[in-house]
């Protein structure tokens, strides 16, 4: 493959290298599959042939498992002040490969360098942040009559399932075993089969900075690696981020265990007519997340419900603003947009934007293959933009994941508020006036888990709890009760 940078074909081959041939991690050991098949990942910016990961099936996962029970005992027993220095040794490692990890990104995902870059970096920052709150994993006492002693006392689960989606890589890979370790329980992680790479290469990092079989990392499809993954009896705590699809698989499957789901999202971004039209275009074309995964986030505002007293003046300035979005091919620095993720994805988005075309939406901006010679052969979509959509429309109903605004005008707002409302999805929302009343009644009102008020869903925080309604999912992530989820309570009574 011919890479339009050099640094990208250096870090594969320093990547190949590292994992001894793209093996998986398992025991603190590099291995083959125990089938010793194999799958081939695609680069999606060129369609041509990535790297051979071993195609993971029961007997790894089974493998893995024994690997996890038999690092339990030590690592829960350890001191949690011992098991942070762990994490943040780990962290500042990821760190100090950013730019390569923000590099096997670009080539494996299609998300554009720089941005990948800054995941890394987000992705080892949980690893702080979690370990700033291991001493709050606390029990409490209860008043018994007669006197005695009642107690509760946080235990972590032991072997603990994490499956992480495309779209961000490395950032989930580093991130979202973070609060499982801290809370002294041992790590499954399987990333996603199209984008496996650069969680393979933090087996080097995991090889280095935990004890053998505290993180073990298997590779391989949803059937055959992840399903045996979640039906295993001994894994008794599983977090899955992705689809509405397999979330509703794995719940029918997993049986009676802890299990949190972080799914989809068709975000509504609500703007009134007292705001600064510049800001709030800015912050519609930002929360879109166009320049950080082409639109493939769960916290897209996908639907744009705007004053229609404000409608034209807005509409000229967001396609303004993404006119200037620079698509390119993702290994490049000067790339903001790359590709999505799979072919079959790219013909999943264009079947949505004829959709959108047939059902009488006005398409005002991209629609089409993004355009340049360089990009002809990968899956491209322009960034595109959507007017007059109506409630009840595919495009304004359904997921698309990826990189299609779909804008909505209202003078209604109780009418406004029930097409909000009315979807399956139930992730975040976002809400521009300067009206303070107006804002908080609407935050009140909108069915959402995360909701920001003349912000934008490109920035969340540490501490606060994410997750959704409805479809959107179960449990909340980024917070204390995450990490007091790895944790099962002990009720312990003494009598004296």
């Amino acid at each position: 493959m011919n890479l339009a940078d050099a640094f990208g074909a250096q870090v594969l081959q320093m990547a190949e290298q590292e994992t001894q041939g793209w093996k998986m991690m398992i025991g603190g050991k590099w291995v083959e599959s125990r089938s010793g098949k194999r799958y081939t990942t695609l680069n999606p910016a060129y369609d041509e042939p990535l790297a051979a990961v071993p195609d993971g099936n029961a007997q790894d996962i089974q493998l893995a498992v024994e690997a996890g029970k038999a690092a339990f005992p030590a690592w829960s027993r350890m001191h949690v002040d011992e098991r942070v220095k762990h994490c943040k040794a780990f962290a500042g490692a990821v760190r100090g490969m950013a730019r390569e990890f923000g590099m096997l990104d670009a080539l494996d995902s299609g998300n554009a360098f720089l941005p990948m870059i800054d995941d890394a970096k987000k992705g080892a920052s949980l690893h702080d942040f979690f370990g700033g709150l291991g001493m709050e994993m606390k029990g409490e006492t209860i008043p018994t009559p007669g006197g005695g002693l009642d107690y509760t006392r946080p235990e972590p689960y032991g072997v603990v399932a994490r499956i992480i989606p495309f779209n961000h890589p490395i950032s989930f890979a580093a991130g979202k075993i973070a609060p499982g370790l801290v809370a002294g329980n041992t790590v499954i992680l399987k990333p996603a089969e199209q984008t496996p790479l650069s969680a393979l290469l933090m087996g080097k990092l995991i090889q280095e900075h935990f004890p053998p079989g505290v993180v073990n990392i298997v590779t391989g499809d949803g059937p055959n690696c992840g399903a045996p993954l979640t039906r295993h009896k001994d894994v008794r705590r599983i977090a899955f981020t992705g689809s509405v699809e397999t979330g509703k698989a794995i719940m029918a499957s997993a049986g009676i265990k802890n299990v949190s789901l972080e799914l989809g999202g068709k975000n509504p971004l609500i703007i009134y007519p007292d705001v600064d039209i510049d800001k709030a275009a800015a912050a519609a074309v930002a929360g879109m997340n166009f320049t950080v995964s082409q639109g493939q986030s769960c916290g897209s505002n996908s639907r744009v419900f705007v004053h229609k007293k404000i409608h034209d003046q807005f509409m000229a300035a967001v396609i303004e603003r993404v006119k200037k979005i620079r698509i390119g091919l993702p290994e490049l620095e000067t790339t903001q947009m790359g590709p999505v993720i799979t072919r079959e994805h790219y013909n999943r988005v264009m079947a949505y934007i004829e959709s959108g075309k047939k059902e009488g939406a006005k398409l005002v901006y991209g629609g089409g293959h993004a355009p340049g010679e360089q990009l002809k052969k990968g899956y491209f979509v322009d960034a595109t933009i959507f007017d007059g959509v109506k409630h009840g429309m595919k495009i304004e109903q359904e997921e698309i994941f990826g990189p299609v605004m779909g804008v909505l005008s209202w003078d209604d707002e109780a009418a406004m508020l029930r097409e909000v409302n009315d979807v399956e999805f139930g992730l975040c929302a976002n809400i521009w006036t300067n009206d303070i009343g107006t804002a908080m009644r609407m935050a009140d009102a909108v069915e959402a888990g995360y909701v920001w008020i003349n912000g934008h869903g490109g920035k969340r925080f540490k501490g606060a709890p994410f997750g959704g309604y409805k479809d959107s999912g179960i449990g909340r992530e980024h917070s204390i009760g995450e990490l007091m989820s790895y944790t099962q309570i002990k009720n312990i009574n003494v009598a004296y």
